[in-house]
């Protein structure tokens, strides 16, 4: 009886792992089938994206209402094409934006000298020069000339030496016409000076600039007399005795430097500040009787003149 029910149960137990086992064999199959189907779906997918995007369909453009196929040789530009966009386009954001290109910048920070003054007190007293070409420069006339003191009363000193500072090196310079300032913050407070011919390119002149509201302006000078900085500010207003107002750093050292407009062209010098307030400061506009004294000195096209006429 043991014996037979034995069989019984061997018998159900082979059954069972025989089904169990014709089972998973044909799962493994049915999968192995799917995975194939779908390996040659994903084949046929890659192949006809690659298809497309060797022959691509040609782009569609919307002109007056209807849809009109343009190859890809119309819709971009050719490169100079793409190149005059994009630099109008720069152009464009840096005078909406009151920017002046990095490099012309720099290129106009070459133009600018420390200038130092040596008087009969023992002192020596710095400020900021222009190079204006031909060994003329442009300065402040309280920077190379002794004005009256605070007190309105004639100065007790005198500039005994005037020197600019070219690669390292102090090269004498002279006074060869100055404004009627006698005392700083003046309409006159301007001077030229005349050293040997150096090796510096001279600066573009434009003594039309407008000084128009928030125009904006550059002011290069010998701040603290640690080397020529730059500073940006704005156009404010102007005064009754012919300055203009800013907010540029109007630091000690930076009298006689330079004020220039967007293009790079020098339209004033920056000449003092307001008592006790280092970023109010005045403005000294750039007249053509400044370069009077300037032999043969033509002022240079503005650079936005240069570049319409290259246009």
């Amino acid at each position: 009886m043991v014996t037979r029910r034995l069989l019984i149960f061997t018998a159900l137990l082979t059954t069972a792992i025989s089904c169990f086992t014709l089972g998973t064999i044909h799962a493994h199959r049915s999968d192995a089938a799917m995975r194939a189907f779908y390996d040659a779906k994903l084949d046929a997918i890659r192949t006809e994206l690659a298809r497309t995007a060797t022959n691509r369909a040609p782009e569609m453009i919307q002109t007056a209402g209807k849809i009109a196929p343009r190859s890809r040789e119309e819709a971009a530009p050719p490169a100079a094409g793409r190149a005059g966009m994009i630099a109008e386009i720069k152009q464009d954001l840096q005078r909406e934006m009151g920017l002046m290109p990095v490099t012309l910048l720099r290129d106009r920070r070459s133009s600018f000298v420390e200038l130092y003054s040596y008087d009969t007190l023992g002192k020596t007293n710095y400020g900021t020069a222009g190079y204006l070409g031909h060994g003329y420069f442009i300065t402040v006339k309280h920077a190379v000339v002794a004005l009256k003191d605070d007190d309105d009363r004639a100065s007790t000193r005198a500039i005994t030496s005037v020197k600019v500072m070219y690669r390292g090196t102090e090269v004498p310079a002279r006074v060869v016409d100055s404004g009627d300032a006698d005392v700083e913050v003046h309409s006159g407070d301007w001077a030229i000076l005349k050293t040997r011919e150096l090796d510096l390119p001279p600066l573009h002149v434009n003594t039309a600039f407008t000084y128009d509201f928030a125009e904006p302006i550059f002011r290069l000078g010998n701040d603290y007399s640690k080397g020529v900085i730059v500073a940006t500010g704005n156009v404010g207003t102007r005064t009754s005795n012919g300055l203009v107002t800013s907010l540029t750093d109007g630091h000690p050292g930076v009298s006689g430097g330079g004020i220039l407009d967007q293009h790079g062209d020098l339209v004033g010098i920056p000449i003092g500040r307001m008592q006790g307030d280092y970023r109010f400061s005045f403005i000294l506009p750039l007249r053509g009787e400044m370069l009077r004294k300037v032999p043969s000195f033509e002022p240079a096209m503005p650079a936005q003149a240069i570049v319409a006429e290259q246009q």
